[in-house]
Parts: structure tokens; sequence; C-alpha cells
């Protein structure tokens, strides 16, 4: 890699000695060719595309697709391996049932005997980087060491790195350290391991996304959330908007879902023609870390600064501004191709010509793009995008929204009665899957929080700690939970989803702002239909009621199967949200049974 300057690994850019010791420990551990401390300029991204372009690992495209790029990653490497994703705390029950787990000690030995050698005749590359606004008090500063320049132009783009990553972490000397190599992508020989207590990430074997971009899943969520919890704020899997509406009056708004609930495509809602004078601007699309401010309210701020997008799904109908977003300056991952060098996925016009493999297509090898192909672009090409990410101090939320995928029982929208119960309201998400994911249809997974990949530490103490801050707050966030997945005994969806879910958020923020009633039923706060603003909207008045209807025994049901869930935790799960739920149970048992 003549272009790039090779560095004597006696000099290093910083000023930092802790770091410089650890890049030499690495250094002799897996033994690069060269050392290169990245600075995140333009002229360094254009020499490692170069340099990918050169060995085939990039492809160009077609030039209505300017700056942007194909990667392929080896077929047996296309997602996160969350069997293979370790927590490694000195006690055990630390880490919790909801991850695996495995001694320090014993964890370290493992990898670095993976990591001995692995770099020879590569690059081993310095990425100095912060997550969240380079001024503001609630960002925290990375460093990873990988031997993929396709992991450094990925992390350019999802977080602020170099130089002024670097100058931050040098004033305050403390940073999350994480190692990385593609070595030779076996997965018999593919790990990801988190060291909490330690800030560390180890990660081998791997080239892919989540696995080996560790400023994301494994610094900002699992790394993240033991810091929160020590420090008493919240890493969230939560997407963050602002909301104005005719009036003027903005509002934010964290919104938390599993994969496949359309969290993306709430991050970037285009209103409906018919709700004139709305805008949902896009402050984040995954991550949130929310702090108590010292105005007794929640603050809230977005530690990335791209996306790291699922592209099957998206397009003109589904996500204009994603659609648009990714015409410039992206890094497409295992989509296909048309003939003419365009990508290529589920939901677009044109036919594919080469599959993510790079094969011509044919519909026996599979999907053309892969399920979960990847679009990596910067958050600024977003023609939404907020200019309050970019506050240092974050924005106060008027409003936490919980959500999962479900055919049934879980109405359009329902408000808790207080913290607590939001909290109770947030361990109980949870959604059916589909047939083209599984092959079976309605298999419920519980995600609480959608945060059960991605929690760093036992998830009982993950609750309290909710509680905890919630106890903090004076003006805390209303909470609530949706659902747009709802569907009649045909499995047709009752309720049209995509930008009219902006019918419901106008709900929830005139409960926000006490210019709307609710009702009370037993499991929360519900609106009535007149209390909906439906104008412009032909919806099937019997569609509506099933929408917000409670299935008492249903719930019944629910709550009994979320009691099982609760008691994988032992005595670790707080009273508080125990008692919530016998009391939402008893308010069940009050009621007539419906259905």
């Amino acid at each position: 890699m003549s272009s790039l300057p090779r560095l004597d690994d006696l000099i290093a850019p910083t000023s930092s000695a802790e770091l410089v010791r650890w890049v030499h420990e690495v250094a002799a551990l897996t033994q690069p060719d060269r050392i290169h401390w990245c600075d995140g300029s333009d002229g360094e991204a254009a020499t490692l595309t170069r340099l990918l372009l050169d060995t085939g690992a990039l492809e160009t495209l077609h030039p209505d697709y300017p700056g942007c790029h194909l990667y392929r990653s080896h077929p047996n490497d296309v997602a996160r391996v969350e069997h293979l994703t370790f927590v490694c705390t000195r006690d055990q029950t630390d880490a919790g049932p909801n991850n695996y787990w495995m001694a320090p000690a014993a964890a370290h030995a493992h990898m670095d005997s993976l990591f001995s050698g692995c770099m020879r005749g590569r690059t081993l590359y310095v990425i100095p980087y912060c997550m969240g606004p380079l001024d503001s008090p609630f960002s925290r500063c990375g460093v990873e060491l990988t031997d993929s320049p396709y992991v450094v132009l990925n992390m350019r783009l999802m977080t602020r790195m170099g130089q002024d990553a670097l100058a931050r972490l040098e004033r305050e000397g403390r940073f999350v350290r994480g190692l990385h190599s593609t070595g030779d992508l076996d997965p018999e020989r593919r790990f990801i391991m988190h060291f909490p207590e330690e800030l560390m990430i180890k990660s081998f074997g791997s080239g892919y996304g989540g696995n080996a971009l560790l400023g994301k899943k494994c610094h900002a969520l699992r790394i993240a959330s033991w810091q929160a919890r020590e420090e008493g704020w919240l890493a969230e899997h939560m997407l963050l908007v602002a909301i104005t509406n005719p009036a003027g009056e903005t509002h934010y708004v964290a919104a938390a879902f599993p994969s496949a609930c359309g969290k993306t495509n709430l991050a970037m809602l285009i209103p409906p023609a018919s709700m004139p004078g709305w805008t949902v601007r896009t402050i984040g699309d995954d991550i949130a870390w929310l702090h108590p401010g010292p105005d007794g309210r929640l603050w809230a701020i977005n530690p990335e600064a791209g996306y790291f997008g699922v592209a099957p799904g998206t397009n003109a109908r589904s996500n204009r501004n994603a659609h648009d977003m990714v015409r410039g300056d992206t890094i497409f991952t295992n989509v296909a191709l048309t003939d003419d060098r365009k990508p290529w996925w589920d939901g677009l016009e044109g036919r594919p010509a080469l599959d993510w493999r790079g094969r011509p297509y044919d519909p026996a090898n599979g999907p053309a793009a892969h399920p979960n192909a990847r679009f990596t672009v910067s958050a600024r090409s977003n023609p939404v995008y907020a200019h309050e990410a970019h506050h240092p101090e974050g924005v106060p939320l008027s409003a936490i929204i919980f959500g999962g995928r479900r055919r049934s029982l879980a109405p359009l929208v329902c408000e808790a009665s207080d913290w607590t119960h939001g909290v109770l309201m947030g361990a109980s998400v949870a959604s059916e899957t589909t047939a083209a994911a599984t092959g079976a249809v309605g298999v419920l997974r519980r995600d609480p929080m959608a945060m059960k990949p991605f929690c760093g530490y036992h998830f009982g103490d993950y609750w309290q700690h909710w509680i905890d801050v919630g106890k903090s707050l004076r003006q805390p966030p209303k909470v609530f939970h949706v659902n747009w997945f709802r569907q009649d005994a045909e499995g047709r969806f009752l309720w049209p989803g995509f930008g009219e879910n902006l019918r419901v958020l106008a709900w929830i923020l005139d409960r926000v702002s006490g210019r709307t009633d609710a009702a009370d039923t037993p499991i929360g706060r519900m609106p009535r239909v007149a209390d909906l603003p439906l104008d412009g909207l032909s919806l099937d008045s019997s569609h509506l009621a099933e929408l917000l209807a409670v299935d008492t025994q249903g719930w019944h049901a629910e709550y009994a199967r979320l009691r099982e869930e609760f008691s994988l935790y032992g005595d670790r799960v707080p009273v508080e949200l125990s008692q919530r739920l016998d009391s939402a149970t008893a308010k069940l048992e009050a009621q007539p049974s419906q259905r």
C-alpha cells in the first residue's frame, strides 16, 4: 500500500501515551506490515477507495450514483452473529441470561490466540472516533484498530472520525478500545467479545456491519449501556425525530422498535398530503443516548453520524427520503446490480442482472439482493436531517414510544399511566415473525425495549436502572406503545402505516400538550375514534374499532407470558415492575371478559 505513508511504530501523531502504548501492544501481537493513523480527511478516503477499487473489493456504479460503490462481503459473513457475541464480566450474573458469557481471562486468551500474527502482510489502521457531537459533554470517544480499509471508510461515515476526535480523546484520556481483524473469515473462528469493565471490544473473523464497525452496536449500545448505568443515563436502541405541527410547535420523540417494524421509515416519515403544515425531521434512526437534564427533563443525543440501513424494502413509496439520500456518496453492501450497474433490491423498479454474489441473476439461487443488504451513508445526505443533531446539549424528549409487530392483541396506540408503567410496556415489547422471514407465521419473539441483542448487562438490572432514571426526572416524557401491524382474519393490514402513522403521532403529541382526552382501559390510556385526526383517511369503521379494542382474555395470556419472561431474570427483576404487572393483571380481572 505504497500510496499511504508508512509510519515508524515508535512515532505516533498523538500525545496520548496510553493510546500509543496500546497500539504498540496490538502491533506486537498482530504483526502488521504498516501502521496508519487515520485522520478522517477526504484525501485519505480517496486513497482507501482507490486501494479497494484496485483490488476489486469495491466496484463503481452507474454515473447516476456519483461517489457510490458496491462491496460484496463473503457469503458466510452477511449479518450479526449474536450466538458468537459475548459479554465478559468478572461475575457471570452481571452479564445476565440475556447475554452469552465468558470469563474475561479466558476470553482474552482465546481472542489473543486468534489475533496472533493475523495482520502479517496487512496494514493496521488506527481509527480515533467520537460517538456524538464533538463538543457535547454527553459524547464518548473510542479507538478502533482494524486491518480493514472497508471498515475505515464505513466508520468515517458512521462516526465523527479523525483528527478532531483524537484531540478530544487526548483532552479526556478515557476511551473505548476496539480491536478488530477480518482474520480468515472462518465462521468457526468468528467471535465478538465485550469487556464492559475494561471498556474494551475484541472482534475477529468478520468484516461485516455490526461485527466489524465497532462504534455501532458494540460501543454505542453494549459498552455504552454499561457506562450509562454507572454514570446515570440510558443508551438505547431508539430513533430520534423532531416533529413540528402546523402551529409551529416542535416536539422531540424517541422510539424503540425491533427489526422489521418500520423504525427507519418512521425516522424519515413524510406527512400525508391530507396533513399540511406538519414536518418530521430526522435526528437519528437507530441509537439514542438519554440523559437527565438539570431542568428535570430527559434529553437525548444521537451518537452516530450516519446510517447503516437495510436496503431491501427501501423505495420511493416506503421511504422517499432514504431512497433519495443513497443516490450519492454511499457504500452499498450485498445489493444486486442491473445490467447498467445500478444498485437493485426488492422494492425497486428494473430487473437485476447480477446477484449480490456477483453471479448472473437466477431465481433458483435465491434473492437477487441479500435480505440483509445494506447502505452506509452520511446523515447529512438525508433531505430531512435535523440541525438539532449537532446540539451539544441534545434535545428534550416529550415522548418515548415502544412498538412491535403484532397481528393481533396490541392496539394501534396506548399510553402508559406513568413512568414505571412505561417501563413495563417497554419490557413487554415483542414481535411476531412473518413467513418471508422464518417460514412460520406468528412466532412470538420477546425483545424488551428492542434491546435484547444489545444490552451489555443483566436485564433485571437494566429495568431497575430505567426505573431509577425515571425517579430522577421532574418532568419525564410520556411513554406510549404503538402497533402499525394489526391484521384481519385474511391477513390484511387494518392500518395503512407509513406516512399515515403521523396521525397517531399527532394524538401522542396532543396528549403530551394536554390538548386531547383519552379513555382509561385496563392496559393504559387509549384514544377514542373521535380523538384521532382522521380527516382525509378512508378507513373502515370496523377496522378502527378493531385497532382500538382491548382483548381481555388475550391480555390475561399476554401478562402470564410476560410473568414467565420475568422469571428468567430471577430476583434482579425490580420489585416495582413485578408489582406493576400484578396491578395490570388485577385491572384485567376486574373487567368483564371480552371476546
